[in-house]
């Protein structure tokens, strides 16, 4: 298995310990240095390759999402900050996750197997995870087995989501990207930053929004091109 080649931008040596300890608990990431502001780190990125940035957003010079704009061709960009406030923001700009300090292990293993995912090439955990067709949702301090078929569409609610089934509404603890990550992507399509469809529940659509079941679910102008999939 190929290795992710990642770096750490981070002005907080804590921190910069953290996710250091944490990358070296992953056997299929390769920190290959660590820089406490976007500067130096613009150099370093102009002579080597990289598939996997963990960013602060507040650093010394040039701050976090104001680099990330600079970048042509960014690699793989994980958020790590204190500030949820830049979460849409971060988001607009396609980071692959936002983490709010402080995060444990687990929450850091999430956001990074969102980027292992896509290289990865694993034939019988892939047939398995077809197979299945259902999850379970944390809510209310128990899990729930939820069946993709039920599912007519998730809806963000900040740090929760909302998730709409043919029987009743739950509300759990997770992020939709989380979720996301959870689903089979030829069943579900994001239609915007806030929700996820079922596409064999959308009754009808236009360019603005789609209808599941009379709801009206609006259509993110980043996300038009699902519109040619369906």
């Amino acid at each position: 298995m190929s290795k992710l080649r990642c770096i750490i931008i981070e002005d907080e040596p804590l921190a910069v310990k953290v996710l250091t300890d944490y990358i070296s608990q992953v056997p299929f990431l390769d920190l290959r240095g660590s820089f406490r502001d976007a500067i130096m780190a613009t150099d370093f990125l102009r002579q080597h390759t990289v598939d996997l940035m963990f960013l602060d957003i507040h650093l010394p010079r040039l701050k976090g999402m104001a680099f990330l704009k600079t970048l042509t061709h960014p690699p793989a960009v994980i958020i790590t900050t204190a500030y949820h406030q830049y979460a849409v923001e971060g988001f607009d700009l396609n980071v692959t996750d936002y983490l709010l300090k402080p995060f444990e292990f687990e929450r850091f293993l999430v956001a990074v197997n969102k980027v292992k995912a896509p290289e990865a090439t694993h034939p019988r955990l892939s047939e398995g995870l077809d197979s299945k067709d259902y999850l379970f949702l944390n809510v209310q301090k128990k899990k729930v087995k939820i069946l993709f078929s039920d599912i007519l569409y998730i809806e963000s609610q900040r740090e929760y989501i909302k998730l709409v089934t043919t029987r009743t509404t739950y509300l759990s603890k997770i992020s939709t990207h989380e979720i996301e990550t959870l689903l089979p992507p030829q069943l579900f399509r994001r239609v915007h930053r806030s929700f996820i469809v079922s596409v064999s529940r959308i009754d009808s659509f236009t360019a603005e929004y789609v209808e599941v079941l009379g709801v009206s679910i609006p259509i993110g102008r980043g996300y038009r091109d699902v519109l040619d999939q369906l």
